[in-house]
């Protein structure tokens, strides 16, 4: 959420898990077309289905984030989210990559919003000069 701040991109945040609430993961993965998103991160530890699960319910890209755990320490977490099946793709970036995760859903909204292209564009720039 900090890197989506830092470039101004307005996001949506939802806590539901696609074990305990499915219902809820459900109808918020199923509409958040309809309410001008245009990528999604879902973050998620241990079995780490909520990603799949998100991308199943949605025409939206996913980027999964796989969470440090206590249990084999977010190798579980990545493993479930790299291995997703035939037809249901994510993108999926390292362990606890939450800034990488924002700063690829901006690349891939800059591909069609020229402004969102140029935030990174700037990003990449200062990036470079520091």
């Amino acid at each position: 959420m900090q890197q989506l701040d830092a470039f101004g991109v307005p996001y949506e945040v939802k806590v539901a898990s696609a074990h305990r609430k499915p219902a809820v993961a459900h109808e918020w993965a199923s509409t958040a077309h309809e309410r001008g998103m245009k990528v999604i991160v879902a973050a998620a530890g241990k079995a780490a289905h909520l990603g799949g699960v998100v991308a199943a319910f949605t025409p939206l890209p996913v980027i999964t984030v796989p969470m440090k755990t206590s249990d084999l320490g977010g190798l579980d977490s990545l493993l479930s989210m790299v291995q997703m099946p035939s037809g249901v793709p994510v993108a999926c970036v390292a362990i606890n990559g939450a800034k990488n995760a924002a700063i690829l859903a901006v690349q891939m909204m800059g591909t069609g919003d020229a402004d969102m292209q140029k935030k990174i564009i700037e990003f990449k720039r200062e990036m470079a000069e520091s």
